[in-house]
């Protein structure tokens, strides 16, 4: 079996008992174990605390989990840990959790999971794990105290971190029963809970991390402080695939705490004994860049290109019906053409990698959305073997996607060798390094037609789709020309059920600029174009948009959203002159969202989002406090996106370098979010309890619902991004 392998969730039990009597789950915040005070990941090698590899028990009865997940803000730190609270029917206040060891993960046969936080996967893969690690360690405890009562384990029963016998009223705490508990061998792993069966699961609780975040010792990657650290600055070739002819570093040479100047194949860095000095120190290195080819292209290029590629050849990726002879016959066809730009992830703490190079070791420390994935980089880089690798897991500062690719991590290996570094060493990109040289989210074009009945019903959707491949980009193969991320809103996730006639055909375009994930990934931008159409083809057809998609679905989640949305925003009561509501109702990431959102137009053409309604079907939730958070901050980061985002190149070289012209949406800007849950339940394809994502579903409707009420207030039609290039005023009404 392969390290990435998937296991089922008794094979996955079954694996980690077998590697050390126990199991799995973790991260720290105030309170947690006193060896432990200074760092939020779990120890490499097992401990006598444990019951499993994923669950252990401290003496005063503190209960730690051990995380496979990243903590980006995003609530998985508190979200497993209240499953597996659930099962192993401890005391919630005694709850603590640490990161999962790297290192542990890759001795012992994967016990982790391929410790990846991406895709709003956090809950929605590692559920069964997670309860299944709580199930068992409350089996062994249960049978560690039967044992020493000499009574049936059938007669025992866990109750609030304590083992009760009934019948005779005794009792023992867990942490007295975890060094018997974790010699327990079962016959058998216990089934675990149904959703319908949650006492804890489901309630509103207090995040776990929110006291750390509050009083400033929650420890992130850029927080690290080793002794004899040293700091590095580094500076990519502006033109992506470029090179580094030669640097002129005399004005550096004897200023004071620099250490070394670094070149590297497409980079340059200085290490200093402060992050100040070395970037201070690296502005006034004269490097000679070598763009190649690359370093003639600009943005209007680009935007030309994805247009003009509209009218080319396009892979078939959804198919349904005839779209194309029913539009070819119909009587009332609408098109529309809408197109996006790169953005930029812009998380708030800048990509940064702390290392420590020995002959026979390698430690890091930093946040990672794929920890696991990064340290098997580093053993490449270095020539390590994995199990040389120390992996420390911190918290990120923000992730969208960005911090699954070690970028960060790979220049500061690469510097520690070229430096022969032997002493710890923090590379921190600047604000401006991390602006122009992330990896983007792809820049897109589409065009969509469609085709009304006489009675307004959509009969066929045409979807013609121009978008960089994120597959192609990261080195990756697009069997039959198909990039599935590209496809996201506008393929086979979609909420709608009733549309008899539907074709999507793509085209991948890739520029020498990298893309990668961007949160919602294909849906940021896919979704845009699908709802705004759809409320082009509402308005065509003389239909109030919500009805109108009522009409496209009898799908029970996706009702089950508008319903809720027409019921929290007052859908359908009269708004004043220059005020607008709009609608958008998307699938992404295994749950259905939708938004409305309430603008006011004022006179010179400024819009101003007053208000976004939300409305979220993620099947089951552990934390509706986690999730309302989730929804809230991603309709905040998308109307952010939606407003002013736009990554422009010029010369080969990104432009925009930092928030004066990469703008974030600001606190005067930001509307009231008014968040729902519009639960189904259910079960999946496997008849498995069905639990959907968050994170990214909170993205994707929001800028099309946007849209959707400015064209509502002011008839004017939004179909290019951002807003800010726009001027409301000159646009002709519909």
């Amino acid at each position: 079996m392969t390290r990435h392998e998937k296991l089922s969730r008794r094979e996955f039990v079954i694996s980690a008992a077998t590697a050390t009597g126990g199991l799995l789950v973790g991260l720290t915040v105030p309170g947690y174990a006193a060896e432990f005070a200074d760092q939020t990941w779990a120890a490499d090698s097992a401990d006598p605390r444990e019951v499993n590899a994923w669950v252990a028990i401290e003496p005063d009865e503190t209960v730690i989990l051990r995380c496979p997940m990243a903590e980006m803000g995003q609530g998985t730190g508190s979200g497993l840990p209240m499953l597996l609270a659930e099962e192993l029917e401890c005391d919630w206040s005694k709850v603590k959790v640490e990161f999962s060891s790297v290192n542990r993960n890759i001795r012992e046969h994967n016990i982790y999971g391929d410790q990846l936080t991406a895709g709003s996967r956090g809950i929605r893969t590692s559920w069964p794990y997670v309860q299944q690690a709580g199930a068992s360690a409350r089996a062994r405890l249960i049978q560690a105290a039967a044992m020493k009562w000499n009574v049936p384990a059938k007669d025992c029963s866990a109750v609030q971190g304590k083992v009760v016998h009934k019948a005779s009223g005794r009792s023992l705490s867990f942490g007295a029963l975890v060094a018997d508990a974790a010699k327990v061998k079962l016959a058998a792993e216990p089934a675990i809970k149904t959703p319908d069966q949650f006492k804890f699961a489901g309630t509103r609780q207090p995040r776990l991390d929110s006291p750390a975040k509050s009083d400033g010792s929650a420890k992130f990657g850029i927080d690290t402080r080793e002794k004899g650290q040293l700091f590095a600055s580094i500076m990519s070739c502006p033109v992506f695939g470029g090179k580094l002819v030669s640097v002129d570093d005399s004005a550096v040479k004897n200023r004071r705490g620099i250490s070394h100047v670094v070149k590297l194949d497409d980079a340059v860095a200085v290490v200093a004994d402060n992050y100040w000095r070395a970037n201070e120190a690296l502005k006034l290195l004269k490097p000679v860049w070598d763009g190649g080819a690359a370093a003639h292209t600009d943005s209007a290029q680009f935007n030309k290109a994805y247009r003009d590629a509209l009218d080319g050849p396009l892979v078939t990726a959804r198919n349904d019906g005839d779209a194309r002879s029913v539009i070819a016959k119909s009587q009332h066809v609408v098109t529309a053409e809408y197109e996006t730009p790169l953005l930029a992830h812009a998380t708030m703490e800048p990509c940064n990698a702390t290392v420590h190079l020995t002959k026979d070791r390698l430690d890091i420390w930093m946040g990672s959305q794929s920890a696991l994935s990064n340290a098997e980089m580093a053993a490449e880089e270095t020539g390590l073997k994995p199990e040389q690798i120390y992996f420390h897991q911190m918290y990120l500062g923000g992730g969208f996607g960005r911090r699954t690719f070690g970028d960060e991590l790979r220049h500061a290996i690469r510097v520690a060798k070229a430096g022969n570094i032997d002493v710890p060493l923090q590379l921190l990109w600047s604000r401006e390094q991390d602006m122009r040289a992330d990896r983007y989210r792809p820049q897109s074009a589409i065009r969509l037609k469609g085709a009304l009945s006489p009675d307004g019903k959509l009969e066929a959707l045409y979807i013609q789709s121009v978008c960089g491949s994120i597959a192609m980009s990261t080195g990756r193969k697009v069997p039959d020309g198909i990039d599935g991320t590209a496809l996201e809103g506008i393929g086979p996730s979609v909420p709608y059920n009733k549309v008899p006639n539907w074709y999507t055909g793509q085209m991948l375009k890739n520029t020498h600029v990298p893309v990668a994930y961007w949160r919602a990934v294909g849906g940021s931008q896919n979704c845009f174009y699908l709802e705004s159409f759809i409320d082009e083809l509402a308005h065509a057809a003389g239909r109030d948009p919500l009805e109108f998609r009522r009409s496209l679905t009898d799908r029970v989640d996706s009702v089950a959203v508008l319903n809720k949305l027409e019921q929290i925003s007052g859908w359908g009561k009269p708004m004043p002159a220059g005020r607008g509501r709009g609608l958008s109702l998307v699938e992404n990431h295994g749950a259905v969202g939708g938004q409305v959102a309430e603008v006011t137009i004022q006179a010179n053409g400024a819009v101003k989002v007053d208000r976004i309604y939300a409305a979220t079907d993620a099947y089951h939730v552990v934390n509706p406090n986690l999730v309302d958070a989730q929804i809230e901050g991603g309709a905040i980061f998308a109307m952010a996106a939606m407003m002013y985002g736009e990554i422009t190149v010029k010369n080969g070289a990104v432009v925009q370098g930092n928030f004066n012209d990469y703008r974030m949406l600001r606190l005067p800007d930001a509307p009231d979010v008014v968040t729902a849950l519009a639960l189904t339940g259910g079960k999946d394809k496997d008849g498995k309890p069905k639990w959907g994502g968050v994170g990214e579903c909170s993205v994707a409707p929001t800028a099309a619902a946007i849209a959707n009420a400015i064209f509502a207030a002011s008839g004017k039609r939004i179909r290019s991004l951002p807003l800010k290039n726009i001027r409301l005023t000159e646009l002709a009404s519909l």
